[in-house]
């Protein structure tokens, strides 16, 4: 038994027109990809399925959210997802998806499996740094966030700067520049 079997259409007996998919994406879809790094997820994926004479025309929308750590302070927080995906199917003799936004499928064919473009509508939905929104406005309180702040560099006043920065060779030098 395949394991994306929820996620294969069969458009072959689809009419032409527009079709909706609606599907709920939890933790045991991205098991089915080995991939741990969220906590929890609750994703809606709506898809509109157009089917034309030649052609077919997918659009993905994402919404929901997903529990990960912050790459800060390691809390637990729910990042939202909102992420929108497009896909056009043409036939040809081979089998090619080099292009995102385009895949070529072999005359013949009799389905579509959706499940690698709805991971990938999902990841690419995260942003690159995900940074709990507590951390932004200062209200999360953390022992990570203590210890950094403690760790931070003091600012120096403008004197003790100016004390530290300049050599007596060259105040020397200067001297002779003032007079």
């Amino acid at each position: 038994m395949r394991k994306f079997k929820a996620y294969a259409i069969p458009f072959v007996g689809l009419k032409e027109g527009q079709h909706r998919f609606d599907y709920e994406v939890d933790n045991a879809f991205f098991d089915l990809f080995d991939f741990q790094e969220f906590n929890n997820s609750a994703i809606k994926v709506n898809l509109e399925f157009t089917k034309k004479a030649n052609m077919l025309e997918l659009e993905f929308s994402f919404s929901g959210h997903v529990n990960v750590n912050c790459d800060v302070t390691l809390e637990p927080y729910n990042q939202p997802i909102d992420n929108h995906l497009s896909l056009v199917v043409k036939f040809g003799e081979d089998y090619n998806d080099d292009n995102e936004e385009l895949l070529i499928l072999p005359h013949g064919e009799h389905e579509i499996e959706v499940q690698q473009y709805i991971y990938e509508g999902v990841i690419l939905g995260l942003p690159a740094k995900r940074i709990h929104p507590g951390v932004e406005d200062g209200s999360i309180k953390s022992d990570i966030l203590e210890k950094l702040e403690e760790l931070k560099p003091k600012s120096v006043s403008k004197e003790e700067k100016k004390e530290e920065d300049t050599d007596p060779r060259w105040d020397k030098l200067k001297e002779l520049l003032n007079e």
